[in-house]
């Protein structure tokens, strides 16, 4: 397929999944009021509204917040005008803003980007990378990182962990409440054991359940920058061929925290003990044949 099939492939599967969130969310209301009825619904916002503030502040603050994750110092375009001369080149061919740049000291190749909007972007570069990759490749990552931008993906990303926080505050908070208040609240729902059993079974799985569909998503994410990346540029080979020198590639990007592990264009995490399923990018092998499968279109 060619890259505005495969974006809109994946946006519409984004969306799918983001409404599978949602209905995750009604699924654990509907356990809990089975099992407690009417007297949980004051539960619901609390749980949310603490997700809210701690995922939605951390997006407010991100490029900053990342920076201090990823140790990334930020540059100006007189200490590496070339580097720049790419990024104004794919600016003005998505038309998007120029972003704020940094810089990774760091030999294993990568890079990333981060920021609410356009506006307060920022993209980063390992040293590895720009040292690895020539001009067609490194256009590429450039090309996938400002698709990340233009695609509002922190948005995204914000959404489904606000979604999957609150999944997962407000079932911890009703299964201790089924735990500690057990026999007054089986009294009220008339003893019923096949409600309790599928209540308490909705609770359990929620978070699991909730954590795969996040996953999913930022993979789909990453599947539409790698389009969006090629409709910027129209050079899938560039960003082909920047993929498989980090598939060749077998170092590790050294970072403080995991939570920053799926804004990168290669996740660390990769070839670790991740399964697929949780995986936040979809193999590299599968990227890398998309690309291909667009290049002989061309």
């Amino acid at each position: 397929m060619n890259f505005r099939t495969q974006q809109a492939a994946n946006k519409r599967k984004t969306i799918g999944l983001l409404v599978g969130m949602g209905v995750l969310v009604w699924l654990v209301v509907f356990a809990a009021m089975t099992y407690f009825g009417t007297s949980t619904a004051g539960i619901v916002p609390i749980a949310v509204g603490i997700a809210v503030i701690s995922v939605w502040g951390s997006y407010y603050g991100a490029d900053k917040l990342v920076i201090t994750m990823t140790g990334a110092k930020l540059i100006q375009e007189s200490d590496n005008p070339k580097l720049f001369n790419l990024i104004h080149e794919v600016t003005i061919a998505s038309g998007l803003p120029i972003p704020k740049v940094a810089i990774v000291v760091d030999s294993a190749p990568n890079a990333f980007a981060t920021g609410r909007n356009p506006e307060h972007a920022l993209i980063a570069f390992t040293t590895g990378i720009l040292d690895a990759m020539d001009r067609d490749q490194l256009q590429g990552v450039i090309a996938h990182e400002l698709a990340h931008v233009a695609n509002r993906d922190t948005l995204v990303s914000a959404v489904a962990a606000t979604t999957a926080g609150a999944i997962a505050i407000l079932s911890d908070m009703l299964t201790r409440m089924m735990w500690f208040g057990g026999g007054r609240d089986r009294d009220r729902n008339g003893g019923n054991p096949i409600a309790l059993v599928f209540s308490l079974l909705i609770l359990i799985l929620a978070p699991l359940a909730a954590m795969l569909l996040r996953s999913a998503i930022s993979r789909k994410r990453e599947s539409l920058a790698d389009a969006t990346a090629v409709a910027f540029t129209r050079n899938p080979a560039g960003l082909r061929s920047a993929l498989e020198v980090l598939a060749a590639d077998s170092t590790v990007v050294h970072q403080k925290s995991t939570s920053v592990a799926h804004i990168w264009i290669e996740s660390p995490l990769d070839g670790k003990s991740v399964s697929k399923l949780f995986s936040t990018h979809p193999p590299i092998a599968e990227r890398i044949a998309v690309l291909k499968a667009m290049e002989s279109l061309n």
